[in-house]
């Protein structure tokens, strides 16, 4: 038995840590929306953001947009031309996608100052791709209404969970290429 816990080791740790860090982040998260419910941001302070952010990005791109609060909803409603076009909720603001993405990271630590700054850039690329990716879907959306399906579950989400599943790539390759140099 012992003998199979140390040739199993790495795997055991790695999981450990992935559920380990999911699971905490998770939790602090979900403290963070029950802690936000009723406050001065609908439906809480990130999403807002969020909201907000990809507004005033497609202010830029020429659009006419504004977002307001949906009433009796907690999401925010994104209007393009006087016209709703997409409802944004509390799973749009990228944060679980970057639990899902810290967690990985986490558990294939390699030094806290590369970690940290990896984390640091990864999710900072998250959240501006998100941006970007609820900009182009409200655009497609008012586009091809018709195509919700498609659009909305399964090609900018495919979006999002590549660009991370890519940065996973990244990582481990960035760890494994120290690991090579360490050995020659």
């Amino acid at each position: 038995m012992k003998a199979l816990f140390q040739e199993y080791r790495p795997v055991l740790r790695f999981i450990l840590l992935f559920l380990g860090s999911y699971l905490l982040l998770t939790l602090l998260y979900q403290g963070y929306l029950n802690w936000s419910v009723g406050g001065s941001y609908p439906p809480d302070y990130v999403t807002n953001l969020v909201a907000r952010q990809t507004t005033q990005l497609l202010t830029d791109f020429g659009y006419d947009a504004k977002v307001i609060p949906y009433p009796g909803i907690a999401s925010m409603v994104l209007e393009v031309n006087g016209k709703p076009i997409a409802q944004i909720v509390e799973g749009c603001n990228s944060i679980s996608v970057i639990i899902l993405f810290v967690s990985f990271i986490i558990a294939f630590a390699q030094g806290f100052k590369k970690t940290f700054f990896f984390l640091l850039a990864g999710a900072a690329m998250i959240y501006v791709v998100n941006l970007f990716r609820i900009a182009f879907l409200t655009l497609a959306l008012n586009k091809y209404p018709e195509q919700e399906e498609l659009l909305h579950n399964i090609v900018f989400p495919g979006i999002i969970y590549g660009m991370v599943f890519l940065l996973w790539v990244v990582w481990v390759r960035m760890i494994n290429n120290k690991k090579e140099e360490s050995h020659d």
